[in-house]
């Protein structure tokens, strides 16, 4: 009987107990049972080294994180390394391209004023105006003329040297670039000044095609849009810290116009310092370089301490179907009959961007300011604001762009801007009568309009690549795109001081074509028109 009492009052122990659903990996196996079964309700006592489970649970291994901040603090790993991918990328890139296209409107007249110098220097004859218009009209369009030659580099270096390394290296161009211009009043050369901005745009044209490739295929797929979208940002935020250095107070005046063009020098140096400390592709690491570890390398310190099974998975089948192929060319695109609609739709939209007519209401926004009423000394500050706006419209789009779709933001885009091109198109011709309220609907026309070319085609278009190309196929395709882009941003360049003919008659048009084609002749009838427009905005 006393052994059956000492047997009934022992716990039941099972052979092969299986642990509680409610113990951690840190609890311990000890002499065939968990260390204290769970605590019934009610009564007093306690496992030893444990807390109690009033109101708190099953006890925890005090050595492990808890769910909500291992999460938490994977999240902030990998967002942190993210964000400087991408401003590291951005500053050098894209953030290039869009301040040397705003910075050289600043010294449009100081620049000019030096050619005609240096010119009278050298032979003690002054420039005629219309190889001053010439002189300048190349400088400005020799800048898409060095993007056009980057976009068609873009892709071998991309190839050969990586996403990472060939930003880097974009960066020679730069250097060289700044100390031209830095040192061109002082050699006396305008000639310098066109070397480099041929160097800038190449440079930009590199950067244009390798900074969306480089931070769509380092970006997570949930991401991957919001992410390349920042390409679009950067670029407004060129345009806009363009406008503000480029003021009369800083950099703006007439002694200091080669400080403001050598002033590229800033973001190259900045991407100089931080790229290097970042990850490269690890797409391009795995299905170029064919390096797994490495690719797991970069994919660990891009996304921080997460389940990367998923996503190696997913590159290892991309780089099953891209085994034994290599990276196509150009012209291949548009052979291969799994890639037609690709391309045309790439080079549909691509067309459309640069031929929407954004260019044409920066280029009017200083006219529709002036007839506006806003004094001359303050269109600079006012001019600020289109900057700002497509700055604002990008971010926006970013934020979105997940959510709405490709498909929205571009027939969003595109639908409102053709509503906002329209009554421009009408105030303007109604803005000489009696309606004295024209040039202000004009003016909210401008910023409408370039507010819906950020919301989508700014941003949307520069992804498509990214998107709808696989790894082999990827860099031709951004060649060409570029190649369409700058091209056209070429000729815009060029033709845009001769052919802008705003607020003249035909006659006055046709005397202004009779000076330039015989500069020697006289007018004829009196000349009452304004000057020939030598505004470079695009």
């Amino acid at each position: 009987m006393r052994a059956l009492r000492r047997l009934v009052g022992r716990p039941f122990v099972p052979p092969n107990p299986a642990p509680p659903p409610w113990k951690g990996h840190g609890d311990t196996w000890a002499g065939g049972a968990w260390g204290c079964p769970p605590r019934i309700k009610g009564s007093a006592s306690e496992c030893p080294g444990t807390e109690t489970s009033r109101g708190r649970g099953p006890p925890r291994d005090r050595g492990l994180p808890e769910p909500g901040r291992g999460r938490g603090r994977q999240m902030e790993v990998q967002g942190r390394v993210l964000l400087l991918t991408i401003c590291a990328a951005g500053i050098g890139g894209t953030f290039q391209f869009g301040y040397n296209l705003s910075i050289i409107n600043a010294p449009t007249l100081h620049i000019q004023q030096f050619t005609n110098e240096t010119w009278q220097m050298r032979t003690g004859q002054p420039l005629p105006d219309h190889l001053v218009l010439l002189v300048w009209s190349l400088i400005v369009s020799l800048y898409p003329l060095g993007g056009l030659l980057g976009a068609l580099l873009a892709g071998p270096l991309a190839v050969t040297l990586g996403r990472k390394k060939s930003l880097l290296v974009n960066n020679i161009f730069v250097l060289a670039a700044a100390g031209l211009f830095g040192f061109s009043r002082r050699a006396g050369s305008f000639e310098m000044i066109m070397l480099g901005r041929l160097l800038v745009g190449i440079s930009a044209g590199v950067s244009m095609n390798v900074q969306p490739m480089y931070l769509g295929e380092s970006a997570p797929k949930e991401l991957r849009g919001a992410v390349a979208m920042t390409s679009a940002i950067f670029t407004a935020l060129g345009l806009v810290m363009g406008q503000v250095v480029g003021l009369r107070e800083l950099l703006g005046g007439p002694q200091a116009w080669p400080l403001l063009l050598a002033s590229c020098l800033v973001p190259g140096a900045l991407q100089l310092a931080s790229l290097p400390l970042l990850p490269e592709s690890p797409r391009y690491l795995l299905i170029d370089c064919g390096d797994p570890a490495a690719c797991q390398a970069a994919l660990q310190r891009l996304r921080g301490p997460a389940d990367l099974a998923g996503e190696l998975a997913e590159l290892e089948q991309e780089r099953a179907v891209c085994r034994g192929g290599r990276a196509r060319r150009p012209w291949e695109l548009f052979r291969e009959r799994a890639l037609r609609r690709q391309v045309a739709s790439l080079v549909v939209l691509g067309g459309a961007m640069e031929l929407c007519g954004n260019d044409a209401m920066y280029a009017y926004a200083l006219a529709v300011f002036s007839q506006a009423g806003i004094s001359q000394d303050k269109i600079q500050y006012v001019a600020i604001g289109t900057g700002g706006c497509e700055l604002l419209a990008t971010l926006l789009s970013c934020l979105v762009i997940e959510r709405a779709g490709r498909r929205v933001l571009l027939t969003g885009g595109y639908g409102l801007m053709t509503c906002w091109g329209s009554v421009f198109t009408v105030a303007l011709c109604l803005q000489q009568g009696s309606f004295s309220w024209m040039p202000y609907l004009a003016m909210a026309c401008v910023f409408a309009s370039i507010l819906s070319f950020g919301i989508g085609p700014a941003g949307v278009t520069g992804i498509l690549a990214t998107e709808l190309f696989d790894q082999m196929a990827r860099p031709a395709a951004y060649m060409v795109c570029g190649a369409l882009m700058w091209t056209m941003l070429f000729l815009v360049g060029l033709a845009f001081p001769f052919i802008m003919t705003r607020g003249k008659s035909f006659v006055e048009i046709s005397e202004e074509l009779q000076r330039l084609n015989f500069p020697g002749r006289g007018r004829g009838l009196a000349w009452a028109g304004p000057e020939v427009v030598r505004s470079t905005e695009l």
